[in-house]
């Protein structure tokens, strides 16, 4: 079946994902609904996530929707079982998915350092300039402004006269 997903969101009562599509053969919009059975507030977003996505019911209709999409989904559920508000689960989202620069990465264990690296990662890639993007510039010289003089050292005068 070729469908192509338009919206994806989550039912808290009962516990659901609803999953907007539209029908490439007949060009109709649908709207399916899977039920979200055996998540508690324990329960992992991501193991969660992967289960519904590879679901042989689901599959073919959440072929374009990312992990990382049904896995905040999961998250907003999660969140509403705890008694959380919705502004709150957002702002939990937002710290577990940004990088603090004063943070002292020194200090993480191996888990949480792996999730951080893994972050910088994909905001390296999401800003990285390619060949193929229109803004593409092969070479780029930049001239950098002094405020000041430069100040030589002792040992750089020193070693040059020695060569």
């Amino acid at each position: 079946m070729m469908c192509t997903a338009k919206k994806c969101g989550v039912r808290f009562q009962p516990p659901a994902i609803i999953l907007i599509y539209e029908n490439e053969i007949k060009g109709k919009s649908r709207q399916r609904i899977m039920p979200v059975r055996n998540f508690s507030k324990f329960s992992d977003c991501t193991r969660a996530a992967e289960q519904l996505k590879n679901n042989p019911r689901h599959k073919s209709y959440l072929e374009q929707v990312s992990l990382k999409q049904l896995k905040k989904l999961f998250t907003f559920l999660r969140g509403y079982l705890w008694g959380q508000s919705l502004a709150e689960t957002m702002a939990q989202i937002q710290r577990e998915t940004t990088i603090d620069p004063e943070e002292d990465l020194n200090k993480l264990d191996d888990k949480e350092l792996a999730k951080r690296k893994s972050i910088m990662d994909e905001l390296f890639e999401k800003n990285q300039k390619k060949k193929d993007d229109p803004n593409f510039v092969y070479d780029i010289v930049v001239e950098f402004p002094q405020d000041e003089q430069l100040q030589s050292c002792g040992w750089d005068t020193e070693s040059a006269d020695e060569f």
